[in-house]
């Protein structure tokens, strides 16, 4: 059986504009091995984004350096094609906060595993990571469906969510030293759901919030005079949502930040829906939710984040701004659509919105922690 030492691991070339440069090649071979992992999970590719789409996500280093590298057999050319790569590793590093902090994302191609191409991505990650000072390593990984209580599972330190303890991924991430810290639901909303229900529940929430609170619906951009607000309730996400015992402080937005966001998601080739619930008597922003929708047309789209901030809790918002968002986006995209998102297991209050809303677990994602020092 081959080792670590048998795989050569290159360095991608910065991520190109044009789709046909040559140095695509190592993104390429990202989009092809995601397509056949996800296909081979839930058998559909939802969550597999094509070339069009990755190249804008790596060439955006404003807030966050991605470092991709990939494996290769030793015999495989200098420059390497699409086909001749095994596996691919990703390091995320913050620019600007928690930049004590990397994120992995790391697969190896269908076929490949068990042969020590994770492990030889892993170690070259680790040296990227120590080059730039992180001490702190999150990676995820996907199971669907959630196993069952009992043996054979690991149970999340948050008491909620449970990950096959003989999955791969799981034993990969066991054996280099990391930590279950989180178990997230993935969860699909299959549209055309029941619209009466969904209307109740919005008359419900509206009735809750009361008349000091209207929502504002929009697409793509923001007016400016709502940039500050919003980056509020994004700053708020990442100390405000359930973060487990993750080493991870403050993620600062401001409005800058925020129109970068939404500029971002155009250059990906997606459309954002937002709706946020100003409270009337202040004139700040108290919830929010975001969707964000592929272009051209596909048949699903993928809710983000949502927060009601603590102080407006209790008056059903995240109902309210939820349902106002997905009355916007059937009215636009009607038909059979799915609509994925994710949420800490122990988030009960959101997972309760999203039930009721229609969403049904698809699966889990596990996060894994290690601290070096």
């Amino acid at each position: 059986m081959r080792t670590t030492s048998d795989w050569r691991v290159v360095d991608a070339p910065p991520a190109p504009t044009d789709l046909d440069h040559p140095d695509t090649w190592a993104y390429q071979a990202l989009c092809d091995i995601d397509h056949a992992l996800e296909l081979a999970r839930y058998g559909w590719t939802d969550l597999w984004a094509p070339l069009h789409v990755r190249l804008p996500i790596y060439a955006d280093q404003e807030y966050a350096s991605q470092h991709l590298a990939v494996a290769v057999a030793p015999d495989a050319p200098a420059v390497p094609g699409a086909d001749d790569v095994l596996g691919t590793v990703t390091v995320l590093m913050p620019r600007h906060d928690n930049t004590h902090l990397a994120q992995l994302h790391l697969q190896v191609r269908p076929g490949w595993q068990g042969r020590g191409v994770g492990t030889a991505l892993l170690r070259h990650a680790e040296r990227v990571m120590s080059e730039n000072e992180r001490r702190t390593v999150i990676v995820w990984s996907g199971h669907a469906p959630e196993p069952p209580p009992g043996p054979g599972v690991l149970d999340a330190p948050t008491g909620e969510g449970r990950v096959p303890a003989d999955a791969p991924a799981a034993r990969f991430a066991l054996r280099h030293g990391f930590h279950l810290e989180q178990v997230v639901r993935h969860s699909v909303l299959t549209l055309p759901a029941d619209p009466s229900a969904r209307a109740d529940l919005l008359a419900d929430a509206r009735a809750h919030a009361g008349a000091d609170y209207r929502t504002h619906t929009w697409w793509d951009t923001v007016p400016d005079a709502w940039l500050d607000a919003l980056a509020v309730l994004w700053t708020r996400m990442s100390t405000d949502a359930p973060n487990a015992g993750y080493d991870i402080g403050e993620d600062t937005w401001d409005a800058a930040r925020v129109r970068h966001h939404l500029e971002s998601r155009a250059q990906q080739h997606q459309r954002v829906l937002l709706t946020a619930a100003e409270h009337v008597p202040t004139g700040t922003l108290a919830a929010f939710t975001e969707l964000a929708v592929p272009a051209p047309d596909v048949p699903f789209g993928f809710q983000g984040d949502t927060l009601v901030l603590a102080d407006h809790r209790g008056r059903r918002l995240g109902m309210l701004v939820k349902g106002v968002n997905l009355e916007a986006y059937t009215a636009w995209r009607p038909g059979e659509r799915r609509l994925h998102t994710w949420n800490a297991q122990e988030n009960e209050h959101m997972l309760a919105i999203n039930v009721a809303l229609g969403f049904r677990p698809t699966g889990i994602a596990a996060g894994w922690q290690r601290r070096t020092g």
